[in-house]
C-alpha cells in the first residue's frame, strides 16, 4: 500500500481514502486513520486541521482518481458506443462497491455541503461526459433514438451504482455483470 517514498501526508490521505471506502466516514476514526498511516497524531493535526479536512482531501483524490479511470475509458477514441462499454466493462472491485457512492449513504457527508461537493461534482461530471458521447454517437448515427442523452447517461451511472448495490447484496459480481450486459443490449442498434 504504501511506498517508503510516501510523504506523512500522503500516506494519510491514502489511509484515508481506503478507510471511508471500507467503513464510510462515520466510521473512519482519526485513531484508526493514524493507525494505517503509521502516522502519529501530532503528525495528522500538523499537515491536516482535524479529520472533516483530511477527509475532503481524501474525497477529492479519490473523485481525481475515479475521473482518470473513466476518462481512460470515455475518451480512448473511437464509436461511441464502443467507448460507453469499455467503461461498463472496465476492471472494478465491484464487491466493495464504488468509493464516491459508498460515501452517499453516509449522513454526515451528505449533510457537510463542503463533503458532498466532490462527490456530487464527479457524478456531474461523468453524467455530463456520457451524455457527451450518447450525443456523438446519435450524431454520427451510430446509436439510433429515439434517445435522451441525459436520460440515457442518468440510466447508465444508475446501472452502475445500482449493479454494485446488487453485487454486494449478492456477494457475487455476477449481478453488476448482468446489468451492464442488459444496459448494453439496450444500448444495441435495433434491426430494421
Amino acid at each position: 500500500m504504501y511506498t517508503a517514498f510516501m510523504t506523512t501526508p500522503e500516506r494519510l490521505i491514502e489511509a484515508t481514502q481506503e478507510l471511508l471506502w471500507e467503513r464510510g466516514y462515520v466510521g473512519t476514526s482519526p485513531k484508526a486513520i493514524q493507525q494505517a498511516a503509521g502516522a502519529g497524531q501530532g503528525s495528522m493535526y500538523h499537515h491536516f486541521a482535524g479529520k472533516p479536512d483530511l477527509a475532503l482531501a481524501a474525497i477529492r483524490r479519490t473523485a481525481e482518481q475515479l475521473r482518470a479511470a473513466a476518462e481512460a475509458s470515455l475518451g480512448s477514441g473511437g464509436p461511441a458506443r464502443a467507448r460507453i462499454e469499455a467503461y461498463l466493462l472496465r476492471e472494478r472491485e465491484v464487491l466493495r462497491g464504488c468509493p464516491l457512492g459508498r460515501l452517499t449513504m453516509d449522513p454526515e457527508v451528505m449533510a457537510s455541503e463542503e463533503l458532498r461537493a466532490p462527490v456530487d461534482e464527479t457524478i456531474d461530471w461523468l453524467r455530463g461526459r456520457l451524455a457527451g458521447i450518447i450525443q456523438e454517437g446519435l450524431d454520427s448515427g451510430e446509436l439510433v433514438g429515439p434517445l435522451d442523452p441525459v436520460e440515457v447517461a442518468a440510466t447508465i451511472v444508475a446501472t452502475v451504482q445500482g449493479g454494485y448495490v446488487l453485487s454486494r447484496a449478492a456477494g457475487s459480481p455476477a449481478a453488476f455483470d448482468t446489468a451492464v450486459r442488459g444496459l448494453l443490449a439496450l444500448l444495441s442498434p435495433r434491426p430494421a
